[in-house]
């Protein structure tokens, strides 16, 4: 598939909000409701900073596998609270460019929206693929938020500086919320609905879940 390469990797940290900023105003909040292929992203660190990111594609009526692909590299950015999205951004495209398929949908392991620039990990591979996407992440980052009621589906907004920018959201009763977010073309209605759709058995998100074992274990592809 097809990643357009709207900026050059950062050197700095200045540089790396300057991108952010940048960028954020192409996020769009609204787009389709509904997909076919759903990919999950996500990146095992090998020791301080050798990558494997790994992207599963899903049917995602059956969850079953329509492709998979990794990418070895070098972590590419220092850590930086709010640019750690740089540290895995060239790894994750590389391994995006090398899918057959163009998934209808982008599920990531981080955040959107709920981010200290409102401009998280999925808002920026939504943007440079032009593609819907989403976060869910395991742990918040920014804002505040109520616990939600222990059955699966209840959810809780997060608010940042006045603004809900995603929910704590209960994907198994009485197991530990995720956090979700939109990244882009994408309502946080929506984004909240695939993470239960894509939640059928396990607290993470099925693309993401198969991403993260893969990321780990490359040499089962």
């Amino acid at each position: 598939m097809r990643v357009n390469r709207l900026h050059p990797w950062p050197d700095d940290a200045a540089e790396a909000e300057a991108i952010q900023d940048r960028l954020r105003g192409r996020v769009e909040l609204t787009g389709p409701t509904a997909f076919s292929l759903v990919a999950g992203l996500d990146v095992h660190y090998h020791g301080d900073d050798d990558v494997t990111a790994a992207v599963v594609v899903l049917d995602a009526a059956t969850l079953e596998p329509v492709e998979r692909a990794v990418a070895h590299g070098k972590a590419a950015f220092p850590y930086v609270p709010g640019l750690f999205a740089f540290r895995e951004l060239p790894t994750l495209v590389e391994a995006l460019e090398r899918l057959a398929v163009t998934p209808d949908l982008l599920v990531c392991d981080g955040h959107g929206l709920a981010h200290p620039r409102g401009f998280g990990l999925a808002c920026h591979l939504g943007v440079l693929t032009g593609l819907p996407a989403l976060g869910v992440a395991k742990t918040p980052f920014v804002g505040v938020h109520e616990t939600p009621g222990p059955e699966r589906g209840a959810w809780t907004p997060i608010v940042h500086e006045g603004l809900t920018v995603g929910r704590a959201l209960r994907t198994r009763r009485d197991t530990k919320p995720v956090y979700v977010s939109p990244g882009h073309r994408i309502s946080l209605e929506t984004a909240t609905s695939q993470a239960l759709l894509l939640t059928p058995r396990y607290r993470l998100p099925e693309p993401v879940r198969q991403a993260d074992h893969l990321a780990r274990h490359p040499s089962g592809m």
